[in-house]
């Protein structure tokens, strides 16, 4: 069992590595093949001379071929030089590091809410008769049709412009003062995963809660607390689990939509911009470390789902 495990540990690894490496080339040549040229960004915004291109040209290798850059920008990446941004003429690594820790605050609020509502409405839904049940599902599909930016501006509304309960821009200073600036963006993010989240798990306990082994329990007498912890909810949670994996994974992308609504510098508006102005160096950076983000995720998720549920490893398990 251990052997096999450690096996499937390697293999995940493996998959891990070839998955990133993949993701780089289509990052690094996506980008490259895409319309327009960076020489304007380069040149800091002045129409260029004919010498002055072909000095970035040349300074910047942007006449190499395609398969020398991406070499030389792996090669980067592995030895930690990032390269320097075409537009604000400083350490990529630098310019994404601060950035990053706004959009990761904003993702770990969004998560606590995720976890929270669409576990709690999940799990009420699943156990609390039909009335509960219709009126959780009135309220996720909702939740589901309402895109983030117009559930943005309904909180920007009702609790910033009428209620004035919370700030309305920017992420604030570190501390008490973030958190707070940080509640209306995290909570419109939200709302959609949570309505998905809650109907995984809502239809993941029903399927348990009339499954054969639940039965026999309650006719053995096991009390209610029990069977719903040890028969239905551990055997649920591989699946809410997995999807919920997924679901956090994407929300590194998916903030960049309330970090645009809500003036957040964060790193999916930096892509946005950065993307915009041609400055591939951040755009590649910012584009792999998300790809990494969402991959490392989903395997963590995979292998404790195999943890929580043995039957499910022994299930793949060479004979």
């Amino acid at each position: 069992m251990n052997g096999w495990l450690m096996r499937t540990l390697l293999g995940r690894i493996g998959g891990l590595a070839l998955t990133l490496f993949l993701a780089s080339v289509v990052i690094f040549s996506a980008l490259l093949l895409t319309p327009g040229d960076p020489i304007a960004a380069l040149a800091g915004g002045a129409k260029p001379t004919p010498e002055l291109v072909a000095q970035i040209r040349a300074e910047y290798h942007l006449d190499d071929p395609i398969w020398a850059r991406y070499l030389q920008w792996l090669g980067g990446v592995l030895t930690g030089d990032f390269g320097r941004s075409f537009v604000y003429q400083t350490d990529v690594l630098g310019l994404i590091a601060p950035r990053f820790a706004v959009t990761l605050q904003l993702v770990l609020l969004t998560v606590v809410m995720i976890l929270i509502a669409g576990l709690g409405s999940g799990i009420l839904a699943a156990t609390r008769g039909p009335a509960v049940d219709r009126a959780v599902g009135l309220l996720t599909a909702l939740g589901m049709a309402l895109p983030t930016f117009v559930v943005a501006i309904l909180l920007i509304w009702v609790f910033a412009k009428s209620l004035g309960w919370f700030p309305v821009y920017g992420e604030g200073a570190p501390g008490l003062d973030r958190f707070w600036h940080l509640v209306l963006p995290a909570a419109s993010l939200a709302v959609m995963f949570i309505a998905y989240i809650s109907r995984v798990t809502r239809s993941s306990l029903v399927a348990q809660l009339h499954s054969e082994h639940v039965e026999t329990a309650r006719v053995r007498g096991i009390p209610r607390v029990r069977i719903f912890r040890v028969h239905v909810f551990r055997n649920a949670a591989p699946q809410i689990l997995a999807i919920s994996g997924t679901t956090i994974a994407g929300l590194f992308a998916a903030a960049a939509i309330a970090e645009q609504a809500f003036g957040l510098g964060g790193i999916g508006s930096l892509l946005t911009e950065a993307a915009a102005r041609k400055d591939l160096p951040v755009v590649q950076l910012v584009s792999l470390l998300l790809v990494t983000i969402f991959v490392v995720l989903n395997a963590v998720a995979d292998l404790v789902s195999a943890l929580i549920d043995p039957d499910s490893v022994n299930a793949g398990r060479p004979a």
